[in-house]
């Protein structure tokens, strides 16, 4: 998928014109009526913790391990008798009623690129476990590009976000975007701004002194110039993707949605706002930025979530050395910056969607592409593994309290019930109301399933 934030106006607005529920009928605060559980849900936030955060110093700590694997950190209790998570996590335990907690997922894949492929989009990557050095097209589809694709009824402008960036190692990492159904599904990127805790979208900045009225003569002379039967291909028409970029640039609704200005002091501050010290290693600055705005993603993830956006993507961390990649220093690490600040907005999530009734139609997912190795290594860290880890889920119609699957004695191996990557996305699309079986086709006519997996029913039920 091409990089984002080098496309020029013209092209962003095509390409991002494709996709926002921001309706004049939506410009008010109200919540939609409260939903039931066996509803489809309206939207999906799914937090990606980049890098692959510590199973057993979140979600599955190992407190009867010898120390070599349980580490330094105890658990501690939630509001759901028996459920005990990482002592670091004490927001979390107070949402735990609202919770479950899947820890039997596990894949294939030891290496960031690939593991982040399955885990987006449900699907080992073509080329096997692997990191990319050179950009390489994306085959299957992002969850997000899927909702975007298939949700029943839905005729926005943009169905798919992803914000304050996407995920990058080498190169952007192939897995965010259409893939064969098309670079039109792509994410609408809401980028972050760290120094002034604000957000921007490239490319659809209004020029100084280009107002509607300009607007409206410059769409005129394009029908003069592109008559409306012109396509870009069989499925996309001209002249309606540029009616859809002009009316992007002058929604003013896109512009409150993201204006977080708009919300109360408190309201950041509950999520978290503040800039934190920089952390020793390469990159520390850059580090020390991206935490600043970890919060404010996901008080924006529920703005967008209200306003009706279907699939909404919070990556947290972006890259190499800036992450949750901790081969050194695991417990400093998980203690001074990476649980502190997610566990404060991550609950704040939680307990805000379900103050203003959203939390049962809005189904919020946290996951890394892989867990930690239960043996600590030599540098007091822990190194990659897919064999077993944890995703948390919330909302969305879930009876919470919950935990699925389980993990050996040392957080090593499934135990009971293992679940993949594939059942974690057909749980998405069932949740939507859509069938995992649905037929999807590729660029060469062959069909596939929406998803191979099966979707996670009693979590539900």
């Amino acid at each position: 998928m091409a990089n984002q934030s080098h496309i020029s106006r013209r092209a962003s607005l095509a390409r991002l014109s494709i996709g926002l529920p921001l309706t004049a009928s939506q410009s008010g605060r109200s919540a939609p009526p409260t939903a039931k559980a066996t509803d489809p849900v309206r939207s999906c936030i799914f937090v990606f913790f980049y890098g692959g955060p510590s199973h057993l110093e979140t979600w599955d700590p190992k407190p009867e391990a010898p120390a070599n694997i349980r580490g330094e950190f105890s658990a501690i209790d939630t509001t759901v008798p028996g459920i005990r998570i990482g002592e670091h996590l004490p927001a979390m335990a107070r949402v735990m009623h609202h919770c479950a907690i899947v820890r039997s997922m596990h894949h294939g894949n030891r290496l960031h690129d690939s593991a982040s492929i399955e885990t987006f989009t449900g699907r080992p990557g073509l080329q096997g476990d692997r990191e990319e050095f050179a950009p390489i097209p994306q085959f299957y589809p992002s969850h997000g590009a899927l909702v975007s694709k298939l949700l029943p009824g839905h005729d926005s402008i943009v169905r798919h976000a992803a914000l304050p960036h996407l995920i990058h190692n080498v190169v952007t990492t192939p897995c965010q975007g259409g893939g064969f159904l098309g670079s039109q599904l792509d994410p609408f990127l809401f980028s972050g701004d760290p120094a002034r805790l604000m957000y921007r979208i490239e490319g659809l900045e209004q020029l100084q002194n280009l107002d509607q009225r300009r607007i409206a003569e410059r769409l005129r002379l394009l029908e003069q110039i592109s008559p409306p039967q012109v396509t870009l291909s069989d499925t996309l028409d001209l002249s309606s993707l540029y009616q859809n970029a002009a009316d992007l640039l002058q929604s003013e609704l896109l512009r409150n949605v993201m204006d977080l200005q708009k919300e109360p002091v408190s309201l950041r501050e509950r999520y978290g706002m503040n800039a934190v010290s920089a952390v020793p290693g390469d990159g520390a600055a850059a580090a020390a930025d991206c935490r600043s705005i970890r919060g404010q993603n996901l008080l924006l993830a529920r703005r967008l979530a209200e306003a009706g956006i279907p699939f909404i993507n919070v990556n947290d961390f972006r890259q190499q050395g800036q992450n949750w990649d901790s081969h050194a220093d695991n417990f400093t690490q998980h203690r001074r910056y990476l649980l502190p600040q997610a566990d404060q907005a991550l609950a704040s999530l939680i307990e805000d969607l379900h103050d203003r009734g959203l939390l049962q139609s809005t189904l919020v997912i946290a996951a890394g592409e892989f867990g930690r190795t239960p043996q600590i290594n030599g540098n007091a860290g822990r190194d990659h593994w897919p064999d077993c880890y944890s995703v948390l889920l919330a909302g969305g119609g879930i009876n919470g309290g919950q935990v699925y699957g389980a993990s050996d004695r040392l957080g090593a191996y499934p135990d009971a019930a293992p679940v993949t990557p594939a059942d974690l996305a057909a749980t998405i699309l069932w949740r939507f109301g859509i069938s995992p079986q649905t037929e999807i086709v590729d660029r060469n006519g062959r069909p596939h399933r929406a998803s191979s997996g099966e979707p996670l029913r009693s979590l539900f039920s």
